[in-house]
């Protein structure tokens, strides 16, 4: 059960998500020295926000794995977005499906790359190839645990294309 890397591009990754990088249209803010590359991923946290849900920013420090890459667990949030700005310029491999019974797609960034699942998506946990592993991650903040997990009865391998 094997699965070869793809290069993580908007088109690829639109059934998932959005790709967050600096490319294409922007304007020029801060006296001209600065690009916007202005919203660039639709945040969706399902039911309206208030004090006990709402977006947060956090910080995940995630230990880094090596191609190829064995899993055999993908989760999902059915109740909101979470999106993955990796603080450092390093590839990081992103496992996506459209369910559980389909066959996952791993998609490895070009290091300049960050990602907003939507809302629901099927996938891997975070998985940086070098350290540091540091990411801010844009998400849902509730009492809900939004998290669903699933283990396939055999482990998939990623093996880089």
């Amino acid at each position: 059960m094997q699965i070869l890397t793809e290069a993580l591009t908007a088109a690829a990754f639109a059934p998932y998500g959005d790709v967050l990088d600096a490319t294409g249209d922007f304007r020029l803010i801060n006296a001209g020295l600065c690009q916007r590359h202005h919203d660039r991923a639709r945040l969706d946290f399902g039911a309206e926000l208030d004090a006990a849900n709402r977006a947060g920013i956090s910080i995940f420090q995630a230990q880094p794995r090596a191609l190829p890459y064995a899993f055999d667990l993908i989760e999902r949030h059915p109740e909101g977005s979470q999106a993955f700005l990796p603080m450092s310029q390093h590839p990081f491999l992103v496992i996506v499906a459209d369910s559980p019974q389909a066959k996952p797609r791993a998609f490895l960034s070009n290091g300049a790359q960050g990602i907003n699942l939507h809302r629901g998506t099927w996938h891997g946990v975070l998985t940086p190839l070098q350290a540091p592993g540091l990411f801010a991650v844009v998400d849902r903040i509730g009492a809900s645990a939004n998290l669903e997990e699933f283990r396939y009865p055999q482990s998939w391998s990623v093996i880089e294309a």
